[in-house]
This record gives structure tokens, sequence and C-alpha cells, in this order.
């Protein structure tokens, strides 16, 4: 049965990916210039509803179906061999993956309290994280090069 829909769920976890990771390049980008708005100004209230739109209406719902497509994948049987390493080392950066969403959220409540305490160069570098971690996890789906 998942072999003859095999195409279909690897379509669909490649736009979900796509999705989740545009939100989790953007969103850190609006906490640059949030993080320089003025507590209270308009500015500051137009961000807080940009960055909670963004995440729990993109971000979130890309991620689950992330997970639920490619959860599908893994369950295919012929296209994960359990025994190479590249699967583990993928499915570890995901993990991280998940954890940096996990911080992200975290700030996106703190900007919504106005209780950020970073500043905007800080949310310049950690936009960076989830690049890193997309480069090596398409290098490992492609090349495998632990098999």
């Amino acid at each position: 049965m998942l072999v003859d829909i095999y195409p279909w769920v690897k379509s669909l976890h490649i736009i979900s990916v796509i999705a989740w990771m545009a939100g989790m390049f953007y969103l850190p980008r609006l906490f640059v210039y949030h993080a320089d708005a003025e507590i209270g100004s308009d500015k500051s209230e137009t961000f807080k509803i940009m960055e909670r739109r963004l995440l729990r209406g993109i971000i979130n719902p890309a991620m689950m179906m992330t997970f639920i497509f490619g959860g599908l994948l893994l369950l295919t049987p012929g296209v994960v061999h359990w025994g190479d390493v590249w699967i583990w080392l993928k499915l570890a950066l995901v993990f991280l993956m998940s954890g940096y969403h996990g911080y992200l959220s975290r700030w996106r409540r703190q900007f919504e309290a106005d209780d950020n305490q970073r500043p905007a160069k800080f949310y310049r570098w950690v936009n960076e994280v989830p690049t890193v971690l997309m480069v090596f996890i398409v290098i490992l789906v492609v090349v495998k090069p632990f098999q």
C-alpha cells in the first residue's frame, strides 16, 4: 500500500519541508527587526501579529506535516535500510531542527510578553542555524555518504 503511494508521500514531504524551512528562515528575520522596535509601538505590535501568524499558521503545521509524511516514508518498505548510518545522522539533525523550532517558539512568546532580552545581532546569528542543518540534511539524503 505505502509503496503504491510513495511518490505522492515523498512529494508532500518535500513540500512540507520547504514550507517549514521558509518559516524557519523568516521568523528570526522578523525577530531581528522586532528586537530594534520600541516596546508598545505600533511596529512592535505588528511584529507580534506577524510572528504569531507565521509560527501558528505556517511553521507549526508544516513541521507536523513534515513529520507525518516523513514517518510514512520511513515505514515504506525498501526506502530506508536501518543499518545505514546516514538515516540516523539525518534523524539526529531533524531532532536538532525541531529543538531550534522550539527555541523560536520560546523567543516568540518572549517578544509577545515584551520580555525579549537579546539584541538584534543575536537573531542575525541564530538565523544561520536552519541553513546549516538543512545543508547537512540534504547532503545526507542525496549523497548518502555513510551507507
